[in-house]
């Protein structure tokens, strides 16, 4: 297939790069011309303007930073609505809000274009290895239509329902790890002080009925699991500013629809502690640091 992909960073580029390898054409624009670049070298073209790279795209992937940027680069002037080809099947892969999710789906389908919300989970690791999760919010034919292209992004895809489902799933989702990382950290730093070892509490909890993918696969603390970011220093695998923007979304979704989430809130507050404090750009489970100090 023709795709015109527009946003080609951390995660868009390696994105881009995963649809080259399956065979398909790939048309890319960002503002950073090394983006551009890595494209190109990864057997893509780049084009000089939005328009320029959805013109001739059968299927348009977007990968952009917040609401805002998506509005924009569809609706705006010279944006895809309105330089897509006709019948072209739209994906936007962004994690931004439920509200403009949607707003954007319906504006793209008074101009005949069927759309889809599909942010992803897996990082940039995910994004390199072609091994996503991809929620996906649109129409039964769209999500149907988009198979060829998402699998070869990603590994799991599910379709999580009606246009805006996708970025509910995702900020659900994230809302849920916020909080269990804290929780774990919270555990670990009572450990500590308590004089129980680590890697005694992980042998314990990992099967018992503490055991989470935040201990488990992702553990906060250096030692018992060997590929988290905690034993290289907090490298990141999904920053502290990712993870606090997409508290961010769930606690402006709970807020719209009257929902209570506590500890949502209160996760919110201390990644943006973390945040404040020079984390923004480690590993959000460098939360284990703050908790620790303060216990």
């Amino acid at each position: 297939m023709k795709i015109g992909f527009i946003g080609l960073g951390n995660m868009g580029g390696p994105m881009a790069a995963n649809l080259l390898k399956a065979g398909h054409g790939v048309s890319g624009f960002d503002l950073v011309q090394a983006s551009l670049d890595a494209l190109v070298k990864a057997g893509g073209s780049a084009a000089g303007s939005v328009a320029a790279a959805v013109a001739e795209a059968d299927i348009v992937v977007t990968m952009l930073p917040a609401g805002p940027h998506v509005r924009r680069v569809y609706t705006g002037e010279g944006g895809v609505l309105g330089a897509a080809k006709p019948g072209a099947l739209l994906i936007d892969s962004s994690t931004i809000d439920v509200e403009t999710a949607r707003a954007v789906s319906r504006a793209a389908g008074e101009r005949g274009f069927d759309m889809l919300d599909a942010p992803v989970s897996g990082g940039v690791g995910g994004a390199a290895a072609g091994t996503l999760t991809f929620m996906v919010g649109g129409s039964e034919a769209g999500f149907a239509r988009a198979q060829p292209v998402l699998q070869a992004m990603g590994k799991t895809i599910v379709h999580a329902g009606p246009a805006g489902n996708g970025q509910a799933a995702k900020i659900c989702n994230n809302m849920i790890l916020g909080v269990s990382m804290i929780a774990v950290s919270e555990g670990f730093a009572l450990a500590q002080k308590l004089g129980l070892d680590w890697q005694k509490l992980f042998d314990i909890s990992s099967k018992s009925s503490g055991q989470c993918w935040s201990m488990t696969s992702y553990c906060p603390v250096p030692g018992p699991v060997p590929t988290s970011p905690a034993n290289r220093d907090y490298q990141a695998g999904f920053t502290t500013e990712m993870m606090l923007k997409d508290l961010k979304l769930a606690q402006q979704a709970a807020q719209a629809v009257g929902a209570a989430t506590p500890m949502g809130a209160e996760a919110a507050q201390l990644y943006q502690m973390l945040a404040n404090s020079g984390f923004g750009a480690k590993d959000f489970s460098v939360i284990f640091k703050l908790l620790h100090q303060t216990t």
